[in-house]
């Protein structure tokens, strides 16, 4: 987990034209991971933001942008293109959360048997994958990721304002607690949603 002392705001609003969006269209959140999927951190977050989007079904929405941090995770590219390519397919969080599930799996092989798993076309798939279709959205999510002050996974936004605080469950429903009671700022909550 990284802090800073000062809070960061959001280069790059969240968009229902080029994000996947997960919760209510009319939620007062929005809360942005960046998040890598061979981040052990990350797989820990997962557990936490499935529990927050359960208690604050209809108050929060989250959306999801690749950090992967290839130096040190070298599956985390591969699986951030398996989720994107899934998403062309309309299955892109059943496939954001079978990675994170499976962390200890993200060689090509795997990620072609969670294909198939989710019926997915597999060759459009591994096709896409071989090609690097995805890779420039991968690559613009980075790049908004680093104008915004991220420096490692997972780091979250809460409308638009980076939360350097702990992201245990407790201290993440709070900070969405409080976001929710304060004015929303301009470009920090999507207009839609995309059911990816």
């Amino acid at each position: 987990m990284v802090s800073q002392t000062h809070a960061s705001q959001l280069t790059l609003p969240a968009s229902e034209q080029r994000d996947h969006i997960r919760g209510p269209l009319d939620a007062p959140v929005t809360l942005v991971e960046y998040g890598d999927y061979q981040c052990p951190f990350c797989g820990q977050a997962h557990g936490i933001l499935h529990e927050l989007m359960t208690q604050l079904a209809n108050d929060m929405r989250l959306v999801f942008r690749n950090f992967p941090l290839t130096q040190i995770h070298p599956f985390a590219q591969r699986a951030a293109e398996a989720a994107e390519a899934a998403g062309a397919q309309g299955r892109f969080w059943n496939m954001h959360d079978m990675l994170y599930e499976n962390q200890d799996a993200l060689d090509n092989e795997s990620l072609r048997e969670y294909a198939a798993e989710l019926g997915l076309d597999v060759d459009r798939f591994g096709s896409e994958l071989t090609s690097g279709v995805h890779v420039p959205r991968i690559r613009e999510d980075f790049a908004s990721g680093v104008r915004s002050g991220v420096n490692g996974t997972p780091t979250f936004f809460i409308n638009g304002r980076r939360h350097d605080g702990p992201w245990d469950l407790r201290s993440l429903a709070l900070a969405v607690n409080r976001a929710r009671a304060e004015p929303v700022s301009a470009g920090s909550r999507p207009a839609g949603r995309r059911i990816s």
